[in-house]
């Protein structure tokens, strides 16, 4: 959310952003709804101060006609300020819905587009593998090994869902640590965060209202969040953090949940698009500052682009164009890796900053060095995404004789084994 002042004296950077992110809002309309606000809260305002005035004149009246008088004038006063505060309460419920659909303003940076197809890549890592026989998609791989079942899994869950088993399982595992134990020693706090959260976390995270038909919901109003950063952004909500404790860093594992909602027919196969996943996730805290923002924005990204380095995965980095960022998202990447069996990169990665879009609406500050408290800016990461990544890492890694190979990094975790046979 954006600071309504903000909004007054800029409203012509927000139509802009809006028209690159391509989001229908009307700021003229939300000014206007803001004029009716502003002039009933001064009438209800000016209403106690006459009713607080006509209560020392009561209390002070020399005689009982005087009291009288006056007793009958507050009623009036009173009567008007209920019909004014009825209405602002009408006119602010208007008001706020308005205010969480304020798209952020894009970095200069981003370019234009309507979708990722207009993405920019600013960076390819990595030798796209040369196979001397028929390379076979994941799917094929994992069930040939015992790895998977995707049929049990539509069986048990339902559409799209899966089993990942023995090697699978193991691999999935020897990710998450590999992973944990890199950003553990980049000083990144390890969190396991739930899942299962409050309406106000979305909304406050910028996932409701644009992205609300994508979660599923519980019988008691309550989300099945589809990243840890709904929960880790609501840490320190309705908090003031000392300004020495930032950059606060964190790397959070969580379980996640989406529906997939206006994704019917892509990627119906395999592991790629799935309803239930397993998500580890960079989220920064720190103060607000532009030129920090983009420091940290940049740090997160490298640390993901490390972490596939030592997975010697190829990829590459795109720059997300406006009408590919979300409604609170200043700039964005995407990490996409090489995926044989697609013969194209695939996302795994996103890396994002917001400014104070997130935290406004969560209400985490910090005193700055003159003792005014802002609201601390805030960015995210994909550590890594499973089962998705399996995707790149076996079918990258399949050998001629159909063993997969295990990259040097992941061998301690599988108990010194080179390869799955």
């Amino acid at each position: 959310m954006l600071d309504i002042k903000f909004i007054r004296e800029n409203k012509d950077l927000i139509k802009d952003g809006a028209r690159k992110k391509h989001l229908a809002f009307d700021v003229d309309a939300l000014l206007v709804i803001d004029d009716k606000r502003r002039d009933l809260m001064k009438k209800v305002e000016d209403a106690k101060a006459e009713q607080n005035k006509y209560s020392t004149l009561i209390t002070s009246a020399l005689d009982n006609q005087t009291r009288l008088g006056y007793i009958d004038q507050m009623k009036v006063v009173k009567e008007s300020a209920q019909n004014d505060e009825k209405e602002l309460t009408d006119i602010m419920k208007e008001w706020q819905k308005m205010m969480v659909a304020v798209p952020n303003i894009p970095d200069m940076s981003v370019p234009e587009g309507d979708s990722d197809e207009q993405n920019v890549e600013v960076r390819q890592s990595g030798s796209l593998p040369q196979f001397n026989f028929t390379p076979k998609n994941h799917i094929d791989i994992m069930l040939e090994k015992n790895m998977a079942d995707f049929d049990r899994g539509a069986k048990v869950s339902g559409f799209r869902g899966y089993f990942l088993k023995n090697d699978g399982a193991l691999l999935s595992f020897a990710i998450w640590q590999f992973v944990m134990d890199f950003l553990a020693k980049q000083n990144y706090q390890p969190m396991i965060v739930p899942s299962l959260v409050k309406r106000e976390t979305l909304i406050g995270t910028g996932y409701i209202p644009q992205g609300e038909e994508d979660l599923y919901k519980t019988q008691d109003n309550e989300y099945l969040a589809g990243t840890g950063e709904v929960s880790t952004m609501s840490y320190y909500s309705d908090e003031i953090i000392e300004k020495s404790q930032l950059p606060i860093k964190f790397v959070s594992f969580s379980p996640c949940f989406r529906r997939e909602a206006g994704s019917h027919g892509k990627n119906t196969k395999g592991l790629y698009r799935v309803h239930e996943f397993f998500k580890i996730e960079q989220l920064v805290l720190c103060e607000a500052s532009h030129q920090e923002s983009v420091r940290l924005h940049e740090e997160v990204t490298a640390n993901a682009e490390q972490l596939l380095q030592a997975l010697e995965i190829p990829y590459h980095v795109v720059l997300n164009c406006g009408g590919d960022l979300g409604l609170g998202q200043v700039k964005k990447y995407d990490i996409e890796a090489w995926m044989p069996s697609e013969n194209k990169y695939g996302e795994t990665h996103s890396a994002s900053y917001f400014h104070d879009f997130q935290t406004r609406r969560l209400n985490i500050r910090y005193r700055d060095d003159d003792g005014k408290l802002r609201f601390v800016h805030s960015l995210n990461n994909t550590a890594i995404a499973t089962p998705r990544f399996l995707i790149s890492l076996i079918e990258n890694n399949q050998q001629a004789d159909g063993s997969i190979r295990i990259p040097p990094v992941l061998r301690p975790y599988m108990g010194g084994r080179e390869f799955i046979k």
